[in-house]
């Protein structure tokens, strides 16, 4: 189906990076109309408690959304303390003087950041239209439809509770191999969940042995638990266009190697897309993306290798140490572009495969190029 919209710029994706770039054009006074398959925002989600990380840049991540013009009329908890657990179950405190990231609801959900962001983009005079499946957009677009294929799989359960707000981590492989489990509670509301970036067909054993790893250590209590999934996407793109039109968010590969977090980088893609469309550099984009976060996506390939690496043994090690610092600086320094990491990404590279890439037979699925 091909649509053409009397000049209006269209956007295939209502998720942060569709609706910031809709923003984004919608302020600059461009007419835009956002395409959606599903009937709400965030379906995908349906209440998922999520991180905003706060690590990765000097500025707090609140305070680079508003400078970005997105809106942060959201409800967040700012994590500074939680507990993370190593494989033999003894526990090492996180703490950072800092919010190390901000928990946020994903969902259609009245206080999630998908709602606040689809509020400030309809306010701001962006059509957004549910159910509007589209294969072609001719014209001026930017396609942010989310990941293509799962290289992570984050699997679990969302529910009511009684318990206090916080998270727990737990490292160990026979919970989440090469990944990490853990447990988000806010106001009420809580997530349990297992992230995999290996054996990702085996999810169920993984979630039953998550859930009662956190029964035992914290006291996890779950009312009305409703099962819940979601994939990820890393990839570092040689190029970031799909004909003219600029590709942001998921659907570019967009999103931290190690960990899984992509929110910020998905409005940053997003806006960074629209200001290209508005200056008439689309075909600018690819260079743009790559001096704003291209380093830092390169380093968290490195990361992921490292980590990938280290088995139980090396979690208990790395827990033991940052346990002893700030843990956010400690990521900081760990997603600082440096020397020795530009190295070792030409390796890391090779090692690390985005299932994206082998299930298209495509030669190197990351370039720095």
């Amino acid at each position: 189906m091909a649509r053409k919209d009397d000049g209006r710029i269209q956007i295939a994706g209502a998720g942060p990076a569709g609706l910031a770039a809709a923003i984004t054009l919608a302020a600059a006074g461009r007419p835009v109309v956002v395409h959606e398959a599903y009937r709400q925002v965030g379906h995908r989600f349906g209440g998922d408690l999520q991180g905003l990380e706060n690590w990765t840049g000097e500025q707090d991540a609140l305070d680079a959304l508003r400078d970005l013009g997105i809106t942060t009329d959201f409800e967040t908890l700012p994590c500074r303390e939680g507990l993370a657990f190593d494989p033999w179950d003894k526990a090492y405190p996180v703490r950072s003087e800092r919010p190390l990231f901000y928990m946020v609801e994903r969902g259609p959900g009245e206080s999630s950041l998908d709602s606040a962001l689809l509020r400030q983009a309809l306010a701001a005079g962006v059509e957004v239209r549910f159910g509007s499946r589209v294969r072609t957009l001719e014209g001026p677009a930017i396609l942010a439809t989310g990941p293509r294929i799962a290289d992570a799989v984050a699997t679990g359960y969302h529910f009511a509770t009684d318990m206090d707000d916080g998270f727990w981590i737990i490292c160990d492989d026979r919970l989440a191999p090469r990944g990490y489990a853990y447990l988000l509670v806010m106001n009420g509301r809580g997530t349990v969940k297992t992230c995999l970036f290996d054996r990702l067909s085996d999810t169920r054993r993984y979630v039953e042995r998550t859930v009662a790893a956190f029964e035992r250590l914290v006291g996890l209590r779950m009312l009305d638990p409703r099962p819940h999934g979601g994939a990820g996407n890393f990839h570092i793109p040689v190029t970031a266009l799909e004909g003219n039109n600029p590709v942001a968010g998921e659907q570019a590969g967009f999103q931290d190697t190690l960990w899984g977090f992509g929110i910020h980088l998905a409005i940053r893609s997003g806006v960074l897309a629209a200001r290209c469309l508005l200056e008439g550099a689309s075909d600018d984009y690819d260079r743009r993306w790559r001096e704003a976060f291209g380093p830092l996506l390169e380093t968290s390939v490195v990361n992921r290798v490292v980590y990938g690496l280290l088995g139980n043994r090396g979690y208990r090690w790395g827990l033991r140490l940052q346990a002893k610092r700030d843990a956010r600086l400690l990521l900081q320094r760990t997603y600082r572009p440096s020397r020795l990491k530009r190295r070792l990404f030409p390796l890391a590279r090779w090692r690390y495969r985005s299932k994206r890439v082998t299930a298209a037979g495509a030669a190197p699925d990351c370039s720095s190029a």
